[in-house]
């Protein structure tokens, strides 16, 4: 008996080593630590995050069905790579779902789920300058405007939209220019949550996703390398 309690907690830890090691993964593609075509290695990962190689083998397995790894033959797993076409399905898909959200968000919304948006856009506007700050509330105010929406079948789709997001790596938050423009986008879209308007809402948030697209293609042009 003593001997299965063993087993079964060593099973539990390989589990949750298994999810951190995954998290710590998607951190890594979410941050650009690791790039696309970036190869993943059981026995350097396992070494950096101090565990064994099977919860780093799970993890990467993990990735894979996620669609953020593939196998390459004669090189093993690596980062996968989106071309030009695939980013623009992605971003048409998120401007489709983004627009939905906010739709339905103008007239299923409370009024403190409404003001809570208006906070988050003011916490933003305060932390002009801090890009770790800003991408944390930028993803916030986005996921409460879903929460909103009182759609469990959009947040499933977006939620399969922002795992796919992650292999582009920063956030377009992180660029400068980009968050001005965004706090006043936001605030177009508050003015039209405010005064239940879905039609302007879907409108305001369309736009807003365009000019996130904008961002992201000028951020992967810049990071291509010169040839």
């Amino acid at each position: 008996m003593k001997e299965k309690f063993v087993v079964q907690s060593e099973i539990s830890i390989q589990a949750l080593q298994g999810v951190s090691a995954y998290e710590r993964l998607c951190e890594d593609i979410r941050s650009g630590a690791l790039k696309p075509g970036a190869r993943l290695t059981e026995t350097e990962i396992a070494k950096r995050l101090a565990i064994s190689r099977t919860p780093v083998r799970e993890a990467i397995r993990r990735l894979e069905a996620d669609g953020l790894v593939t196998h390459l033959p004669r090189t093993g797993a690596v980062v996968r790579k989106l071309d030009y076409s695939e980013i623009m399905e992605l971003y048409e898909m998120r401007t489709v779902l983004e627009g939905t959200a906010a739709r339905l968000a103008a007239r299923a919304a409370s009024p403190v789920e409404l003001e809570e948006l208006q906070a988050i856009n003011e916490e933003m506007g305060a932390a002009t300058g801090d890009s770790a700050a800003l991408v944390r509330l930028n993803r916030q105010f986005h996921a409460r405007l879903f929460d909103a929406a009182r759609n469990r079948f959009l947040l499933k789709s977006m939620a399969s939209v922002e795992t796919t997001l992650l292999i582009l790596g920063p956030s377009s938050m992180e660029s400068p220019e980009r968050v001005q423009e965004a706090l006043v986008e936001h605030r177009a879209l508050l003015d039209a949550l405010f005064i239940r308007d879905p039609v302007a809402a879907e409108t305001a948030m369309r736009q807003h996703m365009e000019h996130a697209q904008l961002t992201r293609l000028r951020m992967l042009r810049r990071s291509e390398p010169m040839g």
